[in-house]
């Protein structure tokens, strides 16, 4: 294993990081400035408000995209153990 070996394989754990995150990460930010739009225009203060439907949103965006993260997961476990099997050739 060299050093563009372990590069790619950081990138490419990096990037599944970023793909498993991405669904409830970006549901919580686009439910979060809706929220906080509402409570500009309204003026009201309430904490829990954006707690709570940004819970559900994260909740119904991970249950929505866990096939596709899932899968794509099982995709890089199997070709990082490939890369260990061969040896890193």
């Amino acid at each position: 294993m060299n050093e563009g070996d372990a590069v790619d394989l950081v990138q490419s754990a990096i990037w599944m990081i970023v793909l498993g995150a991405g669904p409830a990460v970006g549901a919580a930010m686009a439910v979060g400035v809706t929220i906080a739009l509402f409570q500009a225009l309204t003026q009201i203060q309430e904490m829990t408000l954006t707690f709570v439907p940004k819970m559900i949103a994260v909740f119904v965006a991970g249950a929505l995209t866990i096939s596709f993260v899932g899968g794509k997961f099982s995709i890089f476990t199997q070709s990082l153990y490939a890369r260990i099997e061969q040896g890193y050739k």
